[in-house]
């Protein structure tokens, strides 16, 4: 299974921005889909997830309202629409698959619950 995640760039404070993850590999509608970004000096955080329906969603609280998490399965794509952009959301984006989540199951938050990874894009935001 391999990620391939685009869209990142330089944006300036209330912009937005639309990052896109392809899925290769594997069965798609099969896996949660989650973002999570890692700032310079900063562990990584999770930021959004989607379950394999696309039906549920999560977020962490400091994105809700701006960032809108979605799903493609015919295209084998994940999406983060990220609007009212901030400083503080700079970071690379990395976008991964949870391949062992159930398909009643809601999307999940953490790290090891995801088994692959994309390269990363990175997003700044400029004040």
């Amino acid at each position: 299974v391999q990620l391939q995640a685009s869209g990142g760039g330089l944006v300036q404070a209330g912009g937005s921005l639309r990052l896109s993850c392809v899925v290769s590999g594997g069965t798609f509608s099969r896996y949660g889909m989650g973002w999570f970004r890692q700032a310079p000096g900063k562990e990584r955080e999770f930021v959004a997830a989607i379950s394999r329906s696309g039906r549920t969603t999560d977020y962490r609280d400091s994105v809700k309202g701006r960032f809108t998490i979605s799903r493609d399965n015919d295209r084998k794509a994940v999406y983060l629409q990220m609007d009212s952009l901030r400083p503080e959301d700079t970071a690379t984006y990395y976008c991964a698959a949870d391949t062992r989540v159930i398909l009643s199951s809601p999307p999940r938050s953490g790290e090891r619950d995801y088994s692959y990874w994309g390269q990363g894009t990175l997003v700044t935001v400029s004040s």
